[in-house]
């Protein structure tokens, strides 16, 4: 049995965890992790952060900086800001309606 809510339902998806990490700055694979997990109480095991990380690159949504020492960071890109910005406001919209329609706000 779920001890709290967020074991209930499906977990955001990787790809927003991510950016929204980003978000805060540029990062490391083990700083996304250890972030992700205070900000959303959500662990992204290894091979779902670079399969997503990879799919990200790919967009055009982040970037990788030059190696630091064997960690390679990534940041958002100026796209990668855009789409976060119009994702977490959709996010927000849907929120506030269900909030709404229970009552609770």
């Amino acid at each position: 049995m779920p001890r709290h809510p967020s074991e209930r339902g499906q977990s955001p998806e990787p790809g927003l965890l991510i950016l929204t990490s980003l978000a805060g700055g540029p990062k490391h694979g083990y700083a996304m992790i250890e972030d992700i997990a205070r900000i959303a109480r959500v662990r992204l095991g290894p091979g779902t952060l670079y399969g997503a990380l990879a799919r990200l690159e790919a967009r055009g949504l982040i970037e990788p900086l030059p190696d630091d020492e064997r960690r390679r960071p990534y940041r958002l890109t100026s796209l990668g800001r855009e789409v976060l910005g119009e994702q977490l406001a959709s996010i927000q919209q849907i929120a506030d309606a269900g909030l709404r329609r229970l009552a609770i706000v």
